[in-house]
């Protein structure tokens, strides 16, 4: 069978391959879109699997609404190099996953990977992703996502560059407020909300360190345990998010804050690119801090 123009562009389009690419998979199928397709897929999926051990640090966070914004996912979709995470290709599925994660249908990333990528398409979100890998030359994954549903409040996003999105809901006060408080929190990264919602393991983490540190001081015991208690205390301060201080105001706390708009923040979530996997490290935070107090 001929191998036409036209047949090499229909499979460029279905596939996102190069042009040559596309020929050689028609030749070998003897102009067999479908085989060449499955075969690409297959040829996609060995080539995934040899740059799955690599490093995929970089890449992008995504965030999705629908219409009236009572709905949000967002998203890490991870790559090797800042290059190709600027890849039209590569922001261009990790919008897709974001829909995809806002349309539902998955609890975790495993099942997302299984569903498929547009509405409607064959190509799951995994195939996908091992056509981008084959096509772009590195290792990609979908590390994790959250999708939000607002309670009675509103839902309201930041995202410093591609790399840190927050999103949150609001109860009472106004965009503004919202606007704020999800630059604070991107700049601040809170452990948690509230001193009742800090994990207890890493409260007695901490609570051990700062008990050597104070007993290094060769002070008394009872003034030891005055130390610590208050060592705890600014611990809790500056790693709950009620606690902190206002980036905009560090004279006033979050709790204080919100209290002063009649305002209460129901939930929120924090996402930077490469948390735990970073090959170098780079102070995001102190640049949102400074973006923050203009």
């Amino acid at each position: 069978m001929a191998i036409t123009a036209a047949l090499v562009k229909e499979l460029r389009e279905r596939t996102g391959a190069g042009m040559m690419e596309c020929k050689k998979a028609l030749v070998e199928t003897d102009g067999d879109i479908n085989v060449a397709i499955e075969n690409m897929r297959k040829s996609g999926q060995a080539k995934a699997a040899k740059k799955a051990g690599r490093i995929a640090a970089e890449g992008v966070i995504v965030l999705s609404f629908n219409t009236d914004s009572s709905q949000a996912s967002m998203v890490e979709v991870n790559c090797e190099t800042d290059f190709v995470g600027k890849d039209d290709n590569f922001t261009s599925f990790a919008g897709a996953v974001a829909d995809r994660v806002l349309a539902g249908g998955a609890d975790d990333v495993p099942a997302l990977m299984e569903l498929s990528l547009h509405e409607g398409e064959d190509t799951t979100v995994n195939q996908a992703r091992e056509a981008l890998i084959s096509k772009l030359g590195e290792n990609m994954n979908v590390r994790r996502f959250a999708r939000f549903e607002a309670n009675g409040g509103k839902l309201i996003s930041y995202r410093h560059g591609v790399r840190i999105g927050v999103v949150l809901e609001l109860e009472g006060g106004d965009d503004e407020l919202g606007k704020d408080l999800a630059m604070h929190i991107a700049a601040t990264n809170p452990v948690c909300l509230s001193e009742e919602e800090m994990p207890q393991d890493l409260l007695d983490k901490e609570r051990e360190i700062v008990t050597a540190q104070a007993k290094e001081s060769g002070k008394p015991d009872n003034i030891i345990e005055k130390m610590v208690d208050g060592r705890m205390r600014k611990f809790l301060a500056e790693n709950t998010l009620l606690g902190q201080a206002f980036v905009k105001d560090p004279d006033t706390t979050v709790a204080k804050l919100l209290k002063s708009r009649d305002a209460k923040l129901a939930q929120y979530k924090r996402f930077e690119v490469g948390e735990g996997i970073e090959k170098k490290q780079e102070n995001f935070a102190e640049e949102v801090m400074a973006q923050a107090k203009m």
